[in-house]
């Protein structure tokens, strides 16, 4: 599965978004198979959610993207000002037209969510079946609790993103000098602490006796905790993704699992 958004990359200079999705069009074109790849992206994040913005943003996704159907599309965050139901209906129609074959939603609380639920179950309408918040050895409080809980009672997928800490669970940031290394350094503050170091050393020591790295080893205490369907994770380089294709064969232990949750708690 690739994972995008509409939004990717307005952040880069001279960039409004939807450049991340012509790319990959441009790349499923080159390739010449499009059944062998799950497409996800996402709508909403600067735009809000109301059904004419819905409709627009995922025609402009699907012909940027040159395929017929987005596989997973995400409401990419909440927007409160507008009803549930007038956005699940919105998705609903999508479905119903074959220009989507499953929807989820990305940055939900876990009251927001099981409303949303709820409205799809009594109004009939296409339900979120996947859910993408941000979760990591690191940052826990957005996904267990309530969250991870309604997930598992109500049978709802997590994918979650920034499943390496943006880099710092590689161990490749353990000083402030080592800030420097790249463009998300400035994110480090809020792990170069003890925890964060007593989080290194574990991850250090399973790596140690699986023989995996340290990434590897992150993205499979992810895939290994309840609830998770698979976590996301991103690349730079063809080197990158070989080392991170490699969780699909890694499986800790529980006693390994168990000692990378309290390393973190």
């Amino acid at each position: 599965m690739i994972d995008t958004a509409d939004v990717y990359s307005a952040w880069v200079p001279g960039h409004k978004g939807g450049e991340s999705e012509s790319l990959i069009g441009e790349w499923l074109q080159r390739r010449g198979r499009r059944d062998d790849v799950l497409i996800a992206t996402k709508v909403g994040y600067m735009s809000g959610l109301a059904p004419d913005t819905i409709a627009a943003a995922a025609e402009a996704s699907l012909q940027r993207l040159g395929i017929d159907t987005i596989d997973l599309y995400y409401a990419h965050k909440d927007d409160e000002a507008t009803p549930l139901a007038d956005t699940l209906g919105a998705f609903d129609r999508l479905v119903k037209a074959g220009k989507v074959r499953t929807i989820g939603a990305s940055n939900y609380s876990a009251d927001r969510l099981n409303a949303a639920l709820d409205i799809s179950e009594q109004h009939g309408l296409a339900r979120y079946e996947a859910l993408q918040n941000e979760y990591n050895l690191m940052t826990r409080d957005k996904f267990e609790g309530a969250l991870q809980q309604l997930c598992l009672d109500r049978n709802v997928g997590s994918l979650p993103f920034y499943g390496l800490a943006s880099g710092f669970l590689t161990g490749k940031y353990r000083s402030e000098e080592d800030k420097k290394k790249s463009i998300r350094g400035g994110r480090m503050d809020a792990y170069l602490n003890d925890r964060g170091f007593r989080v290194l050393d574990t991850l250090d020591e399973v790596a140690g006796e699986t023989g995996a790295t340290k990434a590897q080893v992150a993205l499979a205490w992810i895939a290994a905790r309840p609830g998770i369907t698979a976590p996301i994770a991103s690349a730079t380089s063809r080197a990158q993704l070989d080392e991170l294709l490699g969780v699909l064969t890694l499986e800790l232990s529980g006693e390994q699992v168990e000692r990378l949750t309290e390393a973190g708690a």
